[in-house]
């Protein structure tokens, strides 16, 4: 399992980011094709206290080829664009391989 993982830094306001990401953002990405599941976390401190990040969030495809797939598709480059757009500042996007263990 290949997951894009999107880590995002605390934003300024708090309430404006969080409406755009689940009332805007959300239902863009939850469209694109080959995405198995998506894990939304919220970031409420760190074991030394208060946190850099805010939301980190996991988005699961079969695998690298399925990834780099929907990343090509009309839906993919929309969630990239908005993502980029309200919040580019903010977010590290990663790919990882899940590990059994």
């Amino acid at each position: 399992m290949t997951k894009l993982i999107a880590l995002y830094k605390q934003p300024e306001n708090k309430e404006k980011f969080d409406e755009h990401y689940f009332n805007v953002h959300t239902p863009i990405t939850k469209e694109i094709p080959g995405l198995r599941e998506m894990k939304v976390t919220k970031i409420v401190g760190s074991p030394m206290g208060k946190s850099d990040y805010y939301l980190l969030c996991e988005m699961f495809y079969d695998d690298q080829d399925s990834l780099q797939k929907a990343m090509k598709t009309d839906e993919g480059k929309a969630s990239g664009k908005d993502v980029m757009q309200f919040a580019g500042d903010l977010v590290t996007l990663m790919i990882g391989e899940e590990l059994d263990g």
